[in-house]
């Protein structure tokens, strides 16, 4: 297998089995560290990094100095000319000039897949803003394999943060895929944003379930759950019963507990003031000491600030510093598979419970936008040149995932480009949940999110637009009467 010259800037840009096949060679490659020194000699890496970063960064300089190579770096954003305003795709073109392949981590959401559009050279996504850090999920994979050596089956439970953590956001569809049981238990506000859900819901099998408990329920045993992903494994019996199934799955004990810190940079401010930290979960010794988690294994991606008790490090169960010691052999093997200085054979087909949809794509210059402020394609700088882009992922109601940042929403109206006999009489626009989404033809649907938007390109209100979305009446009468 050769991942030569492809990128990694979401966890799905990899297969099961190439997973698999890194984590092969993550193995070999840490069993004789000091035989890899040749394997990128000549190569450059560019390692940008336009957030703190300390593990990561470092791990991944050190992954291409042990494999021979050399790096090169920017660590600040006001020290290049992206603070005089030049392009992230203009940056990518050049830093895809200097070196052999780029690691890039950015506030913005959807900023590393603008760098693998333009560089000419691999990208492997180090973070951007809260969408995704697929490196990461795969050290976390890798260390869950390594100790329970298997992934297929075991209970995780994500615990904290699941609003703005990249790293939750990754590994939610990774362990789906894998088909592990996920246990949602978020910090009060900070829940699993729908746009995930929804993608986890629509294209991993299984069952999602929001999860309320018993009454009986004894106060502070266990931990409060949120919602329950079950694995397609599980007996259809159970399926077919959610809060059973939950409660099964509960007395089998959970075989992982993936802990994440608030990420205080993302809040926005009506979060600052609520103090949603007053709340944060803690994991002690004596949450570990319920009989659940007698045998559960501790991750962390670190930083850590006061969620994780400093008491559990000497406990065998904690594992976030080999999580970050793993760090290493996994981005070498990586690295290497990416620049094609290596090559390993498939495993069998792995299994994975994943269903590839061919959603219909939709792109114009004008229209909708990413409603996402964090989205890359909706930064000044970046929408000069980006057109929006998104997957149709629901016709009823209407949906689109934005392809930089894979914000999903539902816009407010639409229209067609094929308006009859082209009279502007008849140029007119409807709500998005009206009759008119079945009539229109993909190739020629207009979406709009906005009324000033649709008016701004010549389209007038049809009754529908008042009926479904709240227009006044006479803007409705006028529609009507057109």
């Amino acid at each position: 297998m050769t991942l030569a010259n492809r990128s990694l800037v979401t966890i799905d840009d990899l297969s099961n089995r190439e997973i698999e096949a890194l984590f092969s060679l993550a193995d070999e490659m840490s069993e004789s560290m000091s035989e890899q020194s040749n394997v990128c000699q000549g190569k450059i890496l560019a390692s940008l990094f336009f957030e703190p970063s300390t593990r990561t960064r470092l791990s991944f300089e050190t992954a291409m100095h042990r494999l021979g190579g050399r790096v090169i770096s920017a660590v600040d954003i006001g020290a290049t000319s992206l603070a005089k305003g030049e392009s992230i795709a203009d940056m990518a073109r050049v830093v895809g000039s200097y070196a052999d392949i780029i690691v890039i981590r950015h506030p913005w959401e959807g900023a590393a897949k603008i760098v693998a559009d333009y560089a000419g050279v691999p990208v492997i996504n180090a973070g951007d803003g809260g969408h995704q850090h697929p490196t990461q999920t795969l050290c976390d994979l890798y260390t869950i394999k390594k100790e329970r050596q298997t992934i297929k089956g075991l209970r995780i439970a994500l615990w904290g943060d699941l609003k703005y953590g990249r790293t939750i956001h990754s590994l939610i569809f990774a362990l789906a895929r894998f088909g592990a049981t996920v246990l949602f238990h978020p910090a009060p506000g900070l829940e699993v944003p729908n746009h995930v859900i929804e993608k986890l819901a629509t294209e991993y099998g299984g069952e999602l379930k929001r999860y309320q408990a018993p009454d009986q329920a004894v106060k502070g045993e266990l931990f409060p759950l949120d919602a329950i992903y079950i694995t397609p494994i599980s007996p259809h019996q159970l399926a077919m019963i959610p809060d059973i199934s939950i409660q099964v799955e509960l007395k089998t004990g959970v075989d992982a507990l993936y802990v994440t810190r608030p990420q205080k940079e993302r809040f926005a401010t009506a979060e600052e003031e609520q103090d949603l930290n007053k709340h944060y979960p803690v994991v002690d010794k004596k949450l570990l000491k319920q009989k659940e988690f007698k045998k559960t294994l501790v991750l962390h991606p670190l930083p850590r600030v006061d969620e994780l008790a400093y008491e559990l490090d000497a406990d065998p169960r904690s594992m976030y510093f080999k999580q970050a010691a793993r760090g290493v052999p996994i981005r070498m093997a990586l690295i290497a598979l990416l620049l094609g200085s290596k090559e390993v054979s498939l495993p069998k087909e792995a299994d994975s419970f994943a269903q590839k949809i061919d959603y219909l794509p939709y792109t114009r210059d004008y229209g909708v936008r990413c409603p996402n402020p964090r989205c890359a394609s909706v930064q000044e700088t970046e929408s000069k040149y980006i057109k929006p882009e998104f997957k149709i992922v629901r016709r009823e109601p209407l949906t689109l995932r934005c392809i930089y940042c894979e914000h999903g929403f539902e816009p407010r109206y639409i229209a067609s480009s094929d308006w009859h006999e082209g009279r502007l009489d008849t140029k007119k626009y409807h709500s998005a949940d009206s009759h008119w989404i079945k009539k229109i033809k993909p190739e020629n649907l207009i979406i709009f999110n906005s009324e000033s938007e649709a008016e701004a390109h010549g389209f007038k209100p049809s009754s529908y637009a008042k009926k479904h979305h709240g227009g006044n009446d006479d803007k409705g009468k006028r529609g009507k009467k057109r």
